[in-house]
């Protein structure tokens, strides 16, 4: 047999090699420039980022290195996310690089733009080697980022902490993967996915322990790279020590990489194991006990917190809880409601870090007590948090109410047109209870900025890129709750990724 290599179109790839050679292009800047370059190498990484996406809009639907690499909707949304966090997260360091990283700018930036290019290819993967590629590509550039400040114990033990969580995680899910091979003889997601139906319809359902261990341990190391309780430890503490910037990053742009992965390993390559008739061998009630998990520690712990960089990893950890509600309705609104609340989530959590960040500038802490009277000193800075914080509550009308309501509305249809879903009610009813209380928290921000007594509240001085941030994650949290058409149109046509079918 003549052996013949796949046919490739690096036209498709054309994103991600331009965002490859614009962090080389970065990182030497900084070096050519004698790292005094100021602000320069910084407005060269978002221009890299910005080329990124113009090439991308141009690219289109299509294939690559045979079924290997692929663009569809599922991955060109998800790339917006991946650029826009990226951008952003790159807009609220101009602040941090000028006082605490003067001497690495080019390559604080450019591990940024790095692990984004992960998070693209991981998006574009069809197979399980190169989405393990891509995701580790995300990760490891995270791993530094977080250490960054190297003069900083706690940002140094944030490092420490993610890679080896990152290291035993990823352990995990090459354990599961392993076992996928063994099972079904291919890499390919589509493939093994019809090789698991089958092998199902052979063993009448009954695929022993190893499948068990299989769908365990993929859950496993993907719920620590998302923080999904009970593999969320790392995740306050790193969040807290990183540099706000790259908190910010992990936030959205990883956590999105996760549930991509997460979607594609689960909720598509193990699709027809989500049924209750496949026990022991389904993952769709253990998904759903873990996302209620989620929703009540994350919002109940973040009550506690006196940090505010905690206080949003608890929150960011409810709302994995919120995410994998959607998840689990697997009809035409599932994951296009996720979609959406991910996009949501992209303007509304960025831009709050922005403002953490500007806060963290001036006072050197991140105490939620330097709030206090916030709003007498800078105006503008309150109002857009107090905006931020309400909707990741999902208080109407801004788009973080709109993603909740287009997660539950999934989660409803699907326990009313399937049998032996009635447990999605319970899950729908604990979210909907959950954001009450996560109502508290965010709120007792907003109320010591307005009403806290300070004699002297920080004046906080304001960036021009930090600025931009800020409005961009306005303009998007008002824009797409006040008019969701679009961008709802555009995520409706993810399910027809389900089966990684090019329209």
């Amino acid at each position: 047999m003549e052996f013949q290599l796949p046919e490739y179109s690096l036209r498709m790839m054309l994103p991600e090699i331009v965002l490859f050679l614009a962090a080389l292009v970065v990182i030497t800047f900084d070096v050519v420039t004698k790292r005094k370059s100021g602000t320069a190498v910084g407005y060269l990484a978002m221009g890299g980022l910005v080329l990124t996406a113009i090439v991308m809009a141009t690219t289109g639907y299509g294939r690559g290195f045979g079924n290997m690499f692929i663009v569809n909707p599922l991955a060109l949304f998800f790339k917006v996310i991946f650029i826009g966090a990226a951008f952003m997260a790159i807009g609220s360091s101009f602040g941090i690089t000028q006082k605490k990283i003067v001497n690495h700018r080019g390559e604080f930036f450019g591990l940024i733009m790095f692990s984004t290019l992960g998070m693209m290819f991981l998006a574009s993967s069809r197979e399980l080697v190169s989405l393990y590629i891509g995701l580790e590509l995300t990760t490891i550039p995270l791993f530094v980022l977080a250490g960054f400040f190297k003069d900083d114990k706690r940002s140094v033990e944030a490092g420490i902490k993610y890679l080896i969580v990152g290291a035993f995680s990823s352990a995990l899910l090459l354990y599961g993967i392993s076992f996928l091979y063994g099972l079904t003889g291919t890499t390919d997601l589509f493939q093994m996915q019809v090789g698991l139906a089958t092998k199902q319809i052979a063993t009448q359902g009954n695929m022993g322990a190893i499948m068990v261990v299989a769908i365990v341990t993929i859950v496993a190391g993907l719920g620590f790279k998302l923080a999904l309780p009970p593999f969320h430890q790392w995740a306050p503490d790193v969040y807290e020590g990183a540099p706000t910037p790259v908190t910010a990053f992990l936030s959205v742009g990883s956590k999105a990489a996760g549930l991509v992965a997460f979607v594609k390993v689960v909720v598509i390559g193990l699709y027809s194991f989500y049924e209750p008739l496949m026990k022991p061998n389904d993952w769709g009630i253990m998904v759903g006990v873990l996302a209620a998990v989620a929703t009540i520690l994350g919002n109940t712990v973040a009550i506690r917190q006196t940090n505010i960089k905690r206080m949003l990893a608890y929150s960011s950890i409810a709302h994995v809880g919120y995410m994998m509600i959607g998840l689990l309705a697997m009809n035409e609104l599932g994951l296009s409601s996720v979609a959406f609340y991910m996009f949501a989530y992209l303007f509304t959590n960025m831009g709050a870090f922005a403002i953490v960040t500007l806060v963290e500038e001036r006072t050197g802490s991140c105490d939620i007590s330097d709030y206090n009277g916030l709003a007498r000193s800078a105006p503008f800075v309150s109002l857009s948090l107090a905006i931020f914080l309400l909707s990741l509550t999902g208080v109407p009308p801004l788009a973080g109410f709109v993603g909740k309501f287009y997660i539950f509305a999934a989660a409803l249809k699907q326990a009313g047109s399937q049998a032996g879903q009635d447990w999605l009610y319970w899950l729908v009813g604990v979210g909907i209870l959950t954001t009450v209380f996560a109502l508290y928290y965010y709120a007792n921000v907003i109320k010591m900025m307005y009403f806290g007594k300070r004699e002297d509240p920080p004046k906080i001085t304001l960036n021009p890129p930090a600025v931009a941030v800020v409005v961009i994650g306005l303009v998007g949290v008002i824009l797409f709750g006040l008019y969701p058409a679009p961008i709802i149109e555009f995520a409706s046509n993810i399910p027809l990724s389900y089966g990684f079918i090019v329209p």
